[in-house]
Parts: C-alpha cells; sequence; structure tokens
C-alpha cells in the first residue's frame, strides 16, 4: 500500500472519529443513571480567576479541543499524504510523532472509553504507523 494512500486513509478516519467524538461526548444515556450528576456539573457554578464556570463548562471546553485536536490531524494526515518521499523522510518527528501521539490516544481510548474510541484510533494508528515506517524506508 502507498504511503499516499495511508495517510488519506487515516485523515478520512480522523474526520469521521471528530465528528462522532463533538455529536457524542455531551450525550447521556438514562440507563446510566448519571443524571444527577450531569445536573450538578451544569447547576454547580464557582469563580475561577474571574470568570463564572461549571464542572460542565469545562468537560465541554475540553471535549472541543479534543475534536480541534482531531481536525487538526485530519489535515495534517491528509498534508503528508500529499509529500513525497524525500521530504517526508526529512520530518521524521512529525510523521512518527503523529502515529506515536495517536498509538496514546488508542491507550487512553482503551484504559478509560469504549469500544468506538478504541477501534477509530486504533485503525488510525495502524495507518500512521505504516506510512511512517513506508516514508522512512529508502527508496
Amino acid at each position: 500500500m502507498k504511503t499516499a494512500l495511508l495517510y488519506r486513509i487515516a485523515s478520512v478516519l480522523l474526520v469521521l472519529f471528530a465528528a462522532g467524538h463533538t455529536l457524542g461526548f455531551r450525550r447521556t444515556d438514562p440507563r446510566w443513571g448519571a443524571e444527577s450528576l450531569v445536573t450538578s456539573m451544569r447547576t454547580t457554578r464557582f469563580d475561577v480567576q474571574g470568570f463564572q464556570r461549571s464542572y460542565w463548562d469545562f468537560y465541554v471546553g475540553f471535549g472541543l479541543f479534543v475534536t480541534a485536536f482531531l481536525f487538526f490531524a485530519a489535515i495534517l494526515s491528509w498534508q503528508l499524504g500529499g509529500l513525497s518521499r524525500g521530504t517526508l523522510q526529512a520530518m521524521p518527528a512529525v510523521t512518527w510523532g503523529l502515529a506515536i501521539c495517536l498509538l496514546v490516544v488508542t491507550f487512553l481510548s482503551y484504559r478509560y472509553f469504549f469500544a468506538a474510541p478504541v477501534i477509530f484510533s486504533a485503525l488510525v494508528t495502524l495507518c500512521l504507523f505504516a506510512a511512517a515506517w513506508l516514508s522512512s524506508r529508502p527508496a
């Protein structure tokens, strides 16, 4: 498989991952029995450096940070897919760094979340490691 295709597949998977994350991270299922906790997170407000915030504000803010970085990773993957092997070989900190970052995301997804983020992050990680390895080999 070509390096460019692996990066483009990773990019599409990252966009889907980001979209699913954005649509799902603020949802709760009544079967979880978390309604009172979520209500408390939304309604308990406190002063933080001159701003009135709640834990729900922090939760949503950090969730949207994750979305922003997933979209950035998708854009970066797409751009990497358009570069020549020689250019990619000159950027090992970027190619391997992105792959290692998604490996950490996969571990964190496995440790703290559930099947969908584990599957998406694992597939992206496989694509990125394969692409980094292929791009680092001599032509």
